[in-house]
């Protein structure tokens, strides 16, 4: 077990430079981040929202706006434990949980971390799909916590869109990038539970539309074509 964990940090590592060096050799373009860098500027923790095929720029979009506390709800499954170890070296503490398992615990550790001041994120169709259909889970952390939701999504040019269930992007180095950040979505604590299931479906829909979006700006034929 030892062993396995030793190969396994090192692994997390690998993967950590590895992006790192794609990171530094592209060519990026941000839409709508001012008022998100605004509220970080204002003391204002968020819940950054993204897909979990598109979560592999977010750690450098959040530090372009000047992100530096952030806290992730990552699964309790074993490969889980692979990308907390690689968001570690961006500086992204992990809380365990997921929608489905360890859901109790993760929303409080959510909510602990939030009333400490960090800011959280969350991949509401994690840890194992349907991809892209969001879960209830990140408007009832918003509802608890007060923090408005905040969508973000990336596109590149070129890259490796993967056969996973989640068709996890990874692009290629030098490739042109966009990330866009989307408007906050407040939550008030006393939002009744058929406004918030419809909020989740106009939520789903309107990061679906901005994962589309990003593809199409960035011209990455194909991917926009693959909707669930």
């Amino acid at each position: 077990m030892r062993l396995q964990g030793r190969w396994q940090a090192r692994a997390a590592w690998l993967a950590a430079v590895l992006l790192r060096m794609v990171v530094r050799s592209l060519r990026w373009r941000e839409e709508g981040a001012e008022p998100i860098r605004a509220l970080h500027a204002a003391g204002q923790p968020i819940i950054l929202a993204f897909w979990h095929g598109r979560l592999a720029l977010i750690p450098e979009a959040y530090r372009r706006i000047g992100g530096q506390r952030v806290k992730i709800l990552i699964s309790e499954h074993r490969d889980g434990e692979l990308i907390a170890q690689v968001m570690s070296h961006w500086g992204y503490e992990a809380v365990r949980g997921s929608s489905r398992r360890g859901a109790l615990k993760g929303a409080k550790g959510m909510v602990r971390a939030a009333r400490a001041g960090y800011d959280l994120a969350i991949t509401p169709d994690g840890p194992r799909g349907p991809r892209e259909e969001l879960q209830a889970g990140v408007l009832e952390l918003a509802r608890w916590t007060g923090l408005p939701v905040v969508p973000v999504t990336f596109s590149a040019a070129w890259g490796q869109e993967f056969s996973s269930w989640d068709r996890f992007l990874f692009p290629w180095p030098g490739s042109r990038a966009v990330v866009l950040w989307g408007e906050p979505l407040h939550v008030p604590a006393d939002t009744a539970p058929a406004d918030l299931q419809r909020m989740q479906g106009e939520l789903q829909a309107a990061m679906r539309a901005q994962r589309r979006r990003a593809d199409q700006l960035i011209g990455a034929k194909g991917h926009e074509d693959q909707d669930p």
